[in-house]
């Protein structure tokens, strides 16, 4: 089936304000922007977001995804977003059906701006399957956390934001496939989902890409392009391979949603510069899913399924304190 239509709607980050310091001093800073975007499916109001704005079509297809309202890609027709009256109009193939039962109930989460999951949160987390061999070295860990650090991001600029990344171990070196920021660490794992289900197997069963390589320029008419975004024309570019080994990267904690969320993904390994919540511990344990914690430059904490990472305690460096014994 075809890939959705999705418009290129993306809105500034950040936005200059004036300002005073401790001293009474004038100052001119940049601080996030932060806008509403209500989602229509099939003309009928669904939920409204909060976010900067960045990718809002992705966000949208990844929110739909993750709160498995659709399956894939495939069921979208189109995605339009509108920010001058702060919308976006998702048009379906075949509806959504039971939509109003599957809306009905909804779970209040730990998400900042106060998240919801429609539907039971554990609903279906025992029919995930992660891939059983994935695995992460220490040396890849290291590397991964020092991608992010190295990162030119709006937190840097701005701060007051959340950064989500997926990366591809493939290679001997992490390779970053997207790095996402927004005002919820949940709406940065849904657009991450969004760009997955545009992108990779098993989510959708092909391989045309909706974003140009991380660098490349947009097309310099602004115009909204056909089955992706930044790039025209009906020869869309593929991944060059399809990735395997994946990774997920959070500021935010690993609570159950996020970890829920990660795990529909098909993702097997989470890393958090956070920590992580009990039940985000128990969901990770249940579907065999890797989380690791408090990961900056070379500590961290491996909460859960340590078999999946691969340790090097020679690249830790000196202990700062003699290990604890019982």
């Amino acid at each position: 089936m075809p890939l959705p239509y999705l418009t290129q709607a993306r809105a500034p980050l950040t936005c200059d304000i004036d300002a005073v310091n401790e001293y009474g001093d004038p100052l001119q800073i940049a601080i996030p922007a932060e806008r509403p975007l209500t989602v229509y499916v099939d003309k009928r109001e669904l939920v409204t977001l909060m976010t900067l704005g960045a990718l809002p079509e992705l966000l949208v297809l990844g929110y739909l995804r993750n709160q498995r309202l659709v399956k894939d890609a495939a069921d979208i027709e189109s995605i339009t977003v509108d920010w001058d009256v702060g919308a976006a109009a998702v048009k379906t193939r075949h509806g959504i059906v039971d939509i109003e039962e599957k809306t009905a109930r909804k779970v209040v989460t730990t998400g900042c701006g106060q998240g919801s999951v429609f539907g039971g949160l554990m609903d279906e987390v025992d029919q995930i399957e992660l891939p059983a061999d994935a695995c992460i070295t220490q040396a890849q860990l290291y590397g991964l956390v020092n991608t992010i650090r190295l990162k030119e991001t709006t937190y840097k600029s701005a701060g007051s934001v959340h950064a989500c990344a997926l990366f591809s171990l493939a290679a001997a070196e992490p390779e970053m496939l997207l790095f996402v920021e927004d005002v919820g660490r949940h709406n940065a794992i849904d657009t991450i989902a969004g760009w997955m289900a545009m992108n990779m197997a098993p989510t959708l069963r092909t391989g045309v890409s909706s974003l140009p390589p991380e660098g490349a320029a947009a097309p310099a008419d602004g115009q909204s392009q056909i089955r992706g975004l930044g790039w025209s024309g009906s020869e869309v570019p593929t991944l060059s391979h399809q990735p395997s080994g994946l990774v997920f990267y959070t500021t935010g904690r690993l609570t159950s949603e996020m970890v829920i969320k990660s795990a529909q993904m098909g993702v097997p390994i989470v890393v958090s510069r956070s920590g992580i919540t009990q039940m985000g511990h128990q969901v990770a344990q249940a579907v065999g899913l890797c989380a690791i914690g408090r990961a900056t430059n070379r500590r961290f904490v491996c909460y859960a399924q340590p078999q999946r990472l691969k340790l090097q305690p020679d690249l830790a460096g000196p202990r700062l304190r003699a290990p604890e014994t019982a």
